[in-house]
């Protein structure tokens, strides 16, 4: 290992609503030396994920707010570049929270090693990661999708989404997509085999979209947005529809209180259920479902599209507000160049 100093972004100051760059400070430290059960990751790859704008308030939640002064907290790919750990040798790929830096030190928890010979870095950070058992154990546990049902899911050309959607196809239902663009909608549709996509952002309002996708109603509604359209979702179950609540992007920068489903009364009369989750309870069911996902991507059933932008760690503020902006497809990655 050649490198001595180690590039990292710090949180300045709290958001009130969208993050700027006010809200952020990069420093500069020595690169960490790896002490006995220790090793050294370089990291390449940083995933940009929407509950990150979550972990930046100052309130009660599954994890503890990021500190203000602290490395911002983001799962991260790399090679191991130093170890003193028999178990994780230099030249090992690795996978773990390791934060908005160009280099941690770990003693091994919480690190998955990952064959980068079965897919590249970023598809480990996409469907073979977090961002696919998010989808799989939403849909198929939480959601509990049988053969033959329809389901809707929303932010379905972002990461979890695009992955959900396909997953529900293979287990042989009936999707629909709702996504924000027509060149998003044609992916969904063209390339990953959605029944239907829903442009949000159309003359159409997705209310009665919906009701003309979904005649009979919906079995499942996968909420990756809260909102409007999961308001729209709620008038259209189906008498025992589930909803997994995976997220709900479009408050995550509201000021003040986020609003709340209007329709969920519906939930009554259909007898329905809606449930939110953490993809951290179903940790020791991953290396099976990983397995099952590899599979499908390699036979071609499954795709996995990662949004790589790349660029040194001053790219990550910019990067970091293209998920609210919708401007990415995929799972969005920032790939870190050193200068």
């Amino acid at each position: 290992m050649t490198e001595t100093s180690n590039r990292q972004l710090r949180l300045a100051a709290r958001p009130t609503g969208e993050v700027t760059d006010e809200n952020w400070q990069f420093t500069t430290e020595d690169v960490p030396e790896p002490g006995d059960g220790q090793f050294v990751v370089a990291i390449s790859h940083l995933s940009l994920d929407p509950a990150m704008r979550g972990w930046l308030d100052d309130r009660p939640s599954y994890l503890p707010p990021v500190g203000i002064g602290e490395v911002m907290r983001a799962l991260g790919a790399g090679k191991v570049v130093a170890s003193k750990h028999p178990d994780f040798p230099e030249g090992t790929h690795v996978t773990g929270t390791f934060g908005a830096q160009e280099f941690a030190v770990s003693d091994g928890r919480g690190i998955t090693r990952v064959d980068t010979g079965l897919a590249p870095l970023s598809t480990h950070l996409s469907a073979l990661g977090m961002t696919g058992m998010t989808a799989y154990f939403g849909l198929f546990d939480v959601g509990a999708m049988q053969e033959g049902e329809t389901v809707v899911v929303s932010g379905a050309a972002g990461a979890v989404g695009s992955i959900v959607g396909q997953l529900a196809k293979i287990k042989g239902g009936r999707v629909i997509g709702i996504a924000g663009g027509p060149e998003k909608c044609a992916w969904l549709t063209d390339e990953l085999g959605f029944d239907v996509a829903i442009d949000y952002r159309g003359e159409q309002k997705v209310s009665r979209a919906l009701r003309e996708a979904c005649p009979d109603g919906i079995d499942v509604y996968f909420d990756n947005v809260g909102g409007e359209i999961l308001d729209a979702a709620l008038a259209r179950l189906r008498r025992h529809a589930r909803i997994p609540i995976c997220g709900g992007i479009s408050q995550y920068n509201v000021e003040g209180r986020p609003v709340g489903p209007s329709n969920y009364l519906n939930l009554i009369a259909a007898r329905a259920r809606m449930e939110g989750f953490l993809v951290f309870d179903y940790a020791a069911k991953f290396p099976a479902a990983v397995k099952e996902m590899a599979g499908w991507l390699a036979d071609g059933r499954l795709v996995s599209r990662e949004h790589v932008v790349e660029g040194d760690l001053s790219a990550f503020p910019e990067t970091f507000r293209m998920l609210f902006r919708g401007a990415n497809t995929g799972k969005l990655v920032l790939q870190i160049t050193k200068g």
